[in-house]
């Protein structure tokens, strides 16, 4: 039996006539962090939809802890350890910092004060421990995704999606974020992230998956997977493909 935290065995999920996912599987383990990539509309963000209990498969299975969670609702699961974040970042605007991050801390926090606790830690985590009491809607996009990610945290999951949490983020901003996702792993919390900044896929994740026209197409590690040459192909079409692979800049 596999010790992962996560396993998608097979996932697949229609719309109509449209197959967003197709026959994927994946593992998360706790303590590392899992990418998921691969170009716009290859069904990345329904696969984490499926796996937070926001869409429900058409086949396969959601297995978390070893046990079939299928069927179970996003609150259900959230109360299980398993959190996400959106691509789009939205707070509570007539809130501050503090209570957006408190918000998620109720999860598993009933009294008000031990919510506004867990905020203040959270806060300190992510770097906005400086901005607890100025209100949510003063915040830059950078600001946005950091409490976005907070909110989360402050639900203490031991499965954390990051569903592009670096999008929209200058350079400068992903610099100081990158450190941030490491932290996190490093309390034992297993991350599945989707992400376009191949930059923090290559120096955050251990492994990567694939996702193209919904299928996994490639996994390993960040370095042998940007050289596979379906890999290549899906992002840049067969013609770039092949040209690579004469240059050897891609492994067939």
């Amino acid at each position: 039996m596999s010790a992962a935290l996560l396993q998608v065995e097979n996932a697949s999920k229609r719309f109509g006539g449209l197959l967003a996912v197709d026959s994927a599987s994946l593992e998360a383990e706790t303590g590392r962090i899992t990418g998921l990539i691969g170009p716009n509309g290859a069904g990345k963000t329904t696969l984490f939809a499926l796996i937070s209990g926001f869409e429900t498969p058409s086949g396969g299975a959601i297995r978390f802890r070893g046990e079939d969670i299928t069927g179970q609702a996003p609150h259900v699961r959230a109360k299980r350890g398993i959190a996400r974040t959106f691509q789009i970042a939205r707070s509570f605007a007539g809130l501050s910092v503090r209570e957006n991050i408190a918000v998620g801390a109720h999860l598993r926090h009933r009294s008000r004060d031990d919510a506004l606790g867990r905020a203040e830690a959270v806060a300190s985590l992510v770097g906005l421990d400086d901005r607890l009491d100025a209100p949510a809607s003063g915040l830059t996009v950078a600001g946005r995704k950091r409490l976005e990610l907070a909110r989360a945290l402050a639900t203490e999951p031991s499965l954390l999606l990051l569903d592009e949490v670096l999008a929209g983020l200058n350079p400068s901003e992903i610099r100081d974020v990158l450190p941030i996702i490491t932290q996190i792993g490093r309390t034992g919390i297993a991350i599945v992230m989707v992400e376009h900044v191949m930059q923090a896929v290559m120096s955050l994740c251990e492994r990567v998956y694939v996702l193209a026209q919904g299928r996994i197409i490639a996994e390993g590690n960040p370095v042998a997977v940007t050289r596979d040459r379906r890999v290549v192909e899906a992002y840049l079409g067969a013609g770039a493909a092949a040209r690579l692979a004469a240059r050897g800049g891609a492994d067939g």
